[in-house]
């Protein structure tokens, strides 16, 4: 609580059953948090209650847009959060063309038929992921691997 406001708590005492304990009055606002706390296979709900009269003193350093350099910015947690998502494996689809065609005729293919496809073999690919268009590009080869020599990003429509 420092960056918003120096706060001193006191410990009153230990309610373990939530209907006990009298923070404020019923009728009152108030936030309530809930987090689930896991620690060496063990772990259990905390929630922790708020009266709106005890944030209304800092009402306007709770919303301003940014509170400065240091608060709001973890720089251990961003570093393991852009390693975690540099390292992240996804599954990516080169798509050479696309057809519609009847269920019958996918029903009646055979091993061996042959479907004509309205590409040339300089066309451009598609790569996607999830269903999703991303890239274009030029399909070529590297040694004894197919490869994708990348042309443009295609833009998310909005």
């Amino acid at each position: 609580f420092d960056p918003l406001s120096p706060v001193t708590f006191q410990y009153d005492r230990l309610e373990t059953n939530p209907r006990f304990a009298t923070i404020a009055r019923p009728a009152n606002a108030a936030i309530l948090v809930r987090l689930r706390v896991d620690m060496e296979e063990r772990g259990g709900n905390l929630e922790i209650m708020i009266p709106h009269a005890t944030l209304e003193p800092i009402r306007d350093l709770l919303l301003q847009m940014f509170m400065g350099e240091k608060f709001g910015k973890d720089s251990i947690w961003e570093t393991h959060m852009v390693t975690e998502v540099k390292s992240t494996s996804m599954c990516m689809e080169a798509v050479l063309a696309r057809k519609k065609l009847h269920l019958n005729d996918v029903l009646n293919f055979k091993v061996g038929t042959t479907l004509l496809l309205d590409a040339k073999p300089e066309d451009d690919i598609t790569l996607c992921c999830g269903g999703v268009d991303l890239l274009t590009g030029a399909l070529g080869r590297i040694d004894d691997k197919i490869a994708m020599k990348i042309k443009n990003y295609i833009k998310k429509e909005t």
